[in-house]
């Protein structure tokens, strides 16, 4: 595991904090958080991928290594596996390593996703998930959640988010009673501030930006092509 130094700012500082006790338990709780959705939204962005072997793909914010190991299942023949956290990564190079046939296609590396420690156009394809409510510059890194646009469906959304998800996290662990507060009010945050993602992708010089929304619009899925390569 190699690693690109950078100061965090106090928005990564306070996310590496918040999941740093995590990794152990993170697929298990945030499958049970959303109803078991996240496995569906992830395998879907996969899907949208569409790796073949002759692909180099960089997995940025790769985390406990959930999409990097159906990346390279799916067919990659190369796939990075890039996040600021050293806790997350080892359990992402743990689960790997569970197959030595995907552990020889997948480089992991510490780095931030504002400042990429690889040359332009080095990759075929990037995807990262649930990155942009945690960066300083979001035109700079280009699956994130998102908020229902339906009133009820939105109000209903609210309600867990608020009340729901800091009740399960309290039934786990302190740690995820801080995580199932925090999510609700940072995701509806950021999509009050950055209601038209799909144009920062555009003037990031990403060309035909679409979207998917999944599960009612608590999930969003983008995906678009820069320059020939695809960028999901």
């Amino acid at each position: 595991m190699s690693a690109a130094s950078a100061q965090s700012s106090p928005r990564k500082a306070h996310a590496l904090q918040l999941f740093s006790g995590l990794p152990g338990r993170y697929d298990r709780m945030g499958a049970v958080m959303s109803f078991g959705q996240d496995p569906r939204w992830r395998r879907a962005l996969v899907a949208g991928l569409k790796p073949g072997r002759d692909q180099r793909v960089l997995d940025v914010a790769a985390g406990t290594g959930l999409v990097t190991a159906e990346l390279v299942r799916r067919g990659a023949g190369e796939v990075v596996a890039l996040d600021q956290s050293e806790a997350m990564l080892a359990c992402a190079q743990a689960r790997v390593e569970r197959d030595p046939a995907l552990a020889k296609r997948v480089t992991f590396v510490v780095g931030e996703a504002e400042r990429l420690p690889f040359p332009d156009a080095h990759f075929d394809a990037l995807s990262f998930t649930y990155l942009l409510r945690y960066v300083d510059d979001r035109a700079a890194t280009m699956l994130e959640f998102g908020v229902p646009r339906q009133p009820v469906l939105r109000a209903a959304w609210r309600a867990y988010t608020r009340l729901g998800l800091p009740t399960i996290g309290r039934l786990a662990s302190p740690a995820w009673y801080e995580v199932g507060r925090f999510l609700g009010p940072s995701i509806e945050g950021f999509a009050a501030h950055e209601p038209d993602l799909p144009g920062i992708w555009r003037e990031a010089g990403i060309a035909d930006v679409r979207e998917r929304r999944m599960s009612f619009g608590a999930g969003l899925l983008m995906w678009g092509v820069r320059d020939g390569n695809g960028a999901a």
